[in-house]
């Protein structure tokens, strides 16, 4: 435990490490080929788009850990909420060179004039074949955004 929290304290005093624009590009265009996986509702895009640990927390309060749980339940999700998925993400920050976190609004349009409006949060981490999701957080807003 004491080792998890002298590392978790060395990352909280590090500044965000300034990136590439080759690197937010990638990012960004990570979350663009999330929200087109989902669309296409196909397991092996969006499976190949996270680390083998990652997790995500939904609006539902569904936690799925692993990629052989964020997989199904994604699948399970996109079924049952079909529409049009948005994810624009406005910022990136990078908090090592190989690790960074990316935020923007959620928007799923349809059926009809159903809109369903979030928040994601992504956190991505380099590895040897590129930028992949370590986690995702899924929020509905409950106020007026900060100015």
């Amino acid at each position: 435990m004491r080792p998890l929290l002298i590392a978790l304290s060395l990352l909280a005093a590090t500044p965000a490490v300034a990136q590439t624009a080759a690197d937010e590009a990638a990012i960004r265009a990570l979350v663009r080929s999330y929200v087109d996986a989902r669309q296409l509702r196909s397991e092996e895009a969006v499976g190949a788009l996270f680390t083998e640990d990652a997790d995500q927390h939904t609006t539902t309060g569904e936690w799925r850990r692993g990629r052989a749980g964020i997989v199904p339940g994604t699948m399970r999700s996109s079924a049952a909420n079909p529409g049009s998925r948005a994810i624009t993400v406005e910022t990136v920050r990078f908090l090592t060179p190989d690790a960074a976190i990316a935020d923007g609004p959620y928007v799923i349009t349809g059926p009809g004039t159903q809109v369903r409006r979030m928040w994601a949060t992504l956190v991505v981490t380099r590895q040897a074949d590129g930028w992949r999701i370590a986690a995702i957080r899924n929020a509905m807003p409950t106020g007026a955004p900060p100015p």
